[in-house]
């Protein structure tokens, strides 16, 4: 049987719409059921309380529960691989640390690409580093803390929560930009590095805000500078590295991600909805508790940054010639 040509055309602009028709109907369903939402570090820590500040208001707004599911260990990639071996379903997402930007130059032998694995959905919140010191180091300024340390070369000591974290490649990167010569000290994570800060083994550290605002707040350290390009709201009176040190800048931050061929409709449906929160009142207030900024930015803005950020720290680290122990 020959069809008409006007018969056929129609034909075919119909099967060639089902596909678009499929996904306006999946987005529109999306979820139907519990989505998990890994977390790649252990529960307590600022990128748990973020991930279930942010997790909560999915699920309220979903209506399906968005479960918070922790695996932590081998710095993230335990719980970043669970993910990328994951269905491109949109049902498992990844809680995306600052991490992967360091652990694609760090790590020689992971099973995965993160920028190629890995689809980006948005950007929640960053969170700047702060240069604080222990009260026995006589420094009261970045200046008089570059003067301390080249009169003693190899002798100040910086702590960190471990090689390759976030507190150990911004120290690396102040050193290679002003440079001094400082001993690092890697610690099990930023915890145990602060108690020693406050205890006065160690003498400085570039430590993720919320770790450490309540000790600078009580005076237990002393806050020298914050590390993003512009100062913090929490600590509006401590000037950034940058006004000492032109064009330093450094911090962590995170955001959510899914396995690399999940729909571009559920992207875009939970870029929306996450943009949506880093606008609410009680969302915002909750980040500024935490020392940390509502960064709304788009699928692709996300991922260009993730680039960006994995070069500007793989050059860190083989600068520094940083490796794991």
């Amino acid at each position: 049987m020959t069809l008409p040509r006007r018969r056929f055309l129609h034909l075919a602009a119909a099967f060639t719409a089902l596909p678009a028709a499929a996904r306006i109907a999946c987005a529109e369903t999306y979820p139907a059921s519990p989505v998990h939402l890994v977390v790649p570090v252990a529960p307590g820590g600022a990128l748990d309380i973020i991930a279930r500040l942010i997790g909560q208001w999915l699920t309220d707004r979903l209506g399906q529960p968005f479960v918070i599911e922790n695996r932590p260990g081998a710095g993230t990639n335990i719980g970043i691989e669970a993910v990328v071996r994951a269905p491109a379903d949109g049902y498992t997402l990844l809680l995306i640390p600052q991490s992967v930007t360091t652990n694609a130059t760090l790590y020689e032998k992971l099973s995965f690409n993160f920028i190629r694995d890995i689809q980006p959905i948005a950007m929640i919140s960053s969170l700047p580093l702060v240069m604080e010191v222990s009260l026995s180091v006589p420094a009261k300024t970045v200046p008089e803390f570059i003067a301390y340390a080249k009169a003693n070369p190899g002798k100040v000591t910086m702590a960190s929560g471990g090689s390759g974290s976030a507190s150990h490649v911004g120290g690396e990167l102040f050193k290679l930009m002003t440079g001094i010569d400082m001993l690092h000290v890697p610690y099990r994570g930023g915890a145990p590095a602060l108690t020693d800060l406050l205890g006065g083994q160690v003498q400085v550290m570039f430590s993720p805000l919320p770790e450490s605002i309540e000790s600078i707040r009580a005076g237990k350290v002393r806050a020298l500078a914050v590390t993003t390009a512009k100062r913090s709201q929490a600590l509006p009176d401590v000037p950034t590295v940058a006004e000492s040190v032109p064009g330093f800048e450094a911090g962590t931050w995170q955001g959510i991600g899914a396995p690399k061929d999940v729909s571009a409709d559920i992207v875009d449906r939970l870029n929306k909805e996450i943009n949506a929160a880093l606008a609410d009142p009680k969302i915002k207030a909750r980040l500024d508790e935490l020392g940390s900024v509502p960064t709304p930015m788009s699928p692709t803005e996300f991922e260009q940054l993730i680039a960006a950020e994995t070069d500007k720290w793989g050059k860190v680290i083989r600068d520094a010639n940083i490796t794991l122990h």
